[in-house]
C-alpha cells in the first residue's frame, strides 16, 4: 500500500507544483457506494476527496472527468480560483452534480495543501475553536412494520444502551424510515410522535432529542406531527419536507415551534441564503461533500454565525468525508454536533478499515481535533480499487394506493 502521507516538499520558489492527474474512482465501502477523488500533484504527493451525492456516481464521475480536462497542469494552490472556473466553466452554472464533483476536487486539493505545508486542513481555515468536535449517536432500529410497540421498544433499548455508554444527544429514527418499499406519512407520524412522547418519559429532558424525518412529510403532515408531541419533547426536527420552495418552511414555522434542521441537500450558497436569512432553520445541515468542498461550506458558515444558527453538519459518507467535516468543525465558531455513523450499532460499514487503516475515530461523545497534515487519513488504494461498486438506487418509495412518496 502506498501511503498519500509523503514528506511535504514545499516550494518557497520557482515553479510551485501543479496538478499532475486527477481520477475519480467509485468503490463499494460497507453497504453502499462511494465516490472518491484521488489528485497528483506533480511533488509527488496525494490528495484525496469525497463527493455526496450517493446513488448518482456515475454521473459525478463523469463531470470530474470534464473538469480533469481544463484542471490538469493548473497550480494546485489557487483552490478558490480553480473552485471558480469549475463552477462557472458552462453556460448552466450550479446543481447538485456539479457541486458534489467540485466537491470532491475541492477537498483533494486543500488535502494536498495540508500535505505541502505539513499542517492539517483546520489551519487553512483560520485554524482550530475546539479541541473536540462533539458528535450525536444515531439508532438504527429497523422500522416501523405493523406492530408500533415491539418497534418502540427496540428504539428505548437501543436509546438506553447509547445512554449507558455516556451519550447526551440521539437520533432516533422516524416510524418508517428503513421502509424498501410502502411508506404512508400518517401512519409514521402517529407512531413517531407516541414514541417521542415515551422515550422522554425514561429518559427525561436532559437528553438532546431529535429525528430525521428525511423530507418524507407534507407541510399539514409535518404540522400535524409536531402538534402531537408534548412542547419541548423534541429539540429538533431534520428535514421535514423538501427544500425546494422556502415558502413551504416559512408556513410550517407559522404552524410549530420546534427546531428545524434543514440544509443537507443545498449545494450552493444561493440555495442556503433564504433559509438563512430569513431564519428558517436553527441548525445548519450543510455536507461539505455536496455544497462545494471547504470553498463554499466556509462562506456558509460565516453567513450563518451572522445569524446565530449553529453548524450540524451532515455526514453520512465515508471516512474521507468525516474528516473533512471535522476540519470544518473544528475551524467554526458556532456548533452543535456532528453527524457520525462509526459507533458498534452502526451497521452500515462506511468507515471499512481495511480501505481506510488510518482515519479519524470516535473518542468518547466526539472526535478528537488532531495535527496530521491534510485530511489526516490514508487510503488503502488497492483494497479501495478492488472493491467493485454496486449498481445501487436509493429505495422507490411508494404508498398503499400505488403514488410515489420521498425516500
Amino acid at each position: 500500500m502506498e501511503s498519500s502521507l509523503k514528506e511535504p516538499s514545499i516550494r518557497l520558489e520557482g515553479v510551485p507544483a501543479r496538478i499532475r492527474a486527477i481520477e475519480p474512482i467509485a468503490a463499494r465501502v460497507g453497504t453502499r457506494n462511494q465516490l472518491v477523488v484521488k489528485i497528483q500533484s506533480t511533488d509527488g504527493l496525494v490528495g484525496w476527496g469525497e463527493a455526496g451525492l450517493s446513488g448518482r456516481e456515475r454521473a459525478v464521475a463523469a463531470t470530474i472527468n470534464h473538469f480533469a480536462d481544463f484542471l490538469v497542469g493548473r497550480d494546485c494552490r489557487e483552490i478558490g480560483r480553480l473552485w471558480q472556473e469549475c463552477y462557472r466553466s458552462q453556460y448552466f452554472e450550479g446543481g447538485r452534480v456539479i457541486t458534489a464533483a467540485i466537491s470532491a476536487i475541492d477537498i483533494a486539493l486543500h488535502d494536498l495543501l495540508g500535505k505541502t505545508y505539513n499542517i492539517p486542513i483546520y489551519q487553512l481555515l483560520g485554524g482550530k475553536q475546539r479541541e473536540q468536535v462533539p458528535a450525536y449517536a444515531s439508532c438504527y432500529s429497523e422500522s416501523y412494520a405493523g406492530d408500533a410497540g415491539s418497534f418502540t421498544a427496540a428504539v428505548l433499548d437501543e436509546v438506553a444502551g447509547l445512554v449507558e455508554q455516556g451519550w447526551t444527544s440521539i437520533r432516533v429514527p422516524v416510524a418508517g424510515h428503513s421502509a424498501r418499499d410502502v411508506f404512508e406519512p400518517r401512519e409514521s407520524i402517529i407512531a413517531t410522535a407516541e414514541r417521542i412522547g415515551t422515550i422522554r418519559e425514561r429518559f427525561g429532558t436532559g437528553l438532546m432529542l431529535g429525528i430525521d424525518y428525511h423530507h418524507r412529510l407534507s407541510i399539514g403532515e409535518a404540522a400535524s406531527f409536531c402538534q402531537r408531541l408534548p412542547k419541548g419533547s423534541l429539540d429538533y426536527i431534520e428535514e421535514p419536507i423538501r427544500d425546494e420552495t422556502p415558502e413551504a418552511y416559512r408556513e410550517l414555522r407559522r404552524l410549530t415551534d420546534v427546531p428545524f434542521a434543514i440544509g443537507e441537500e443545498f449545494s450552493s450558497k444561493w440555495q442556503a441564503a433564504p433559509y438563512i436569512e430569513s431564519n428558517l432553520t436553527q441548525y445548519l445541515r450543510i455536507d461539505v461533500s455536496n455544497i462545494g468542498g471547504f470553498t463554499e461550506a466556509m462562506k456558509v458558515i460565516g453567513w450563518a454565525e451572522m445569524h446565530y444558527i449553529d453548524l450540524m453538519p451532515h455526514n453520512p459518507l465515508g471516512a474521507i468525508c468525516t474528516a473533512a467535516t471535522v476540519h470544518m468543525s473544528a475551524a467554526t465558531p458556532l456548533f452543535s454536533y456532528t453527524e457520525t455513523h462509526q459507533l458498534p450499532n452502526c451497521p452500515l460499514g462506511f468507515h471499512h478499515p481495511d480501505i481506510f487503516p488510518v482515519q479519524h475515530q470516535l473518542s468518547g461523545n466526539g472526535y478528537p481535533v488532531l495535527d496530521a497534515p491534510g485530511l489526516g487519513i490514508e487510503v488503502n488504494e488497492e483494497a479501495l480499487r478492488k472493491s467493485e461498486a454496486l449498481n445501487w438506487n436509493p429505495p422507490f418509495l411508494r404508498r398503499r394506493d400505488g403514488s410515489l412518496t420521498n425516500w
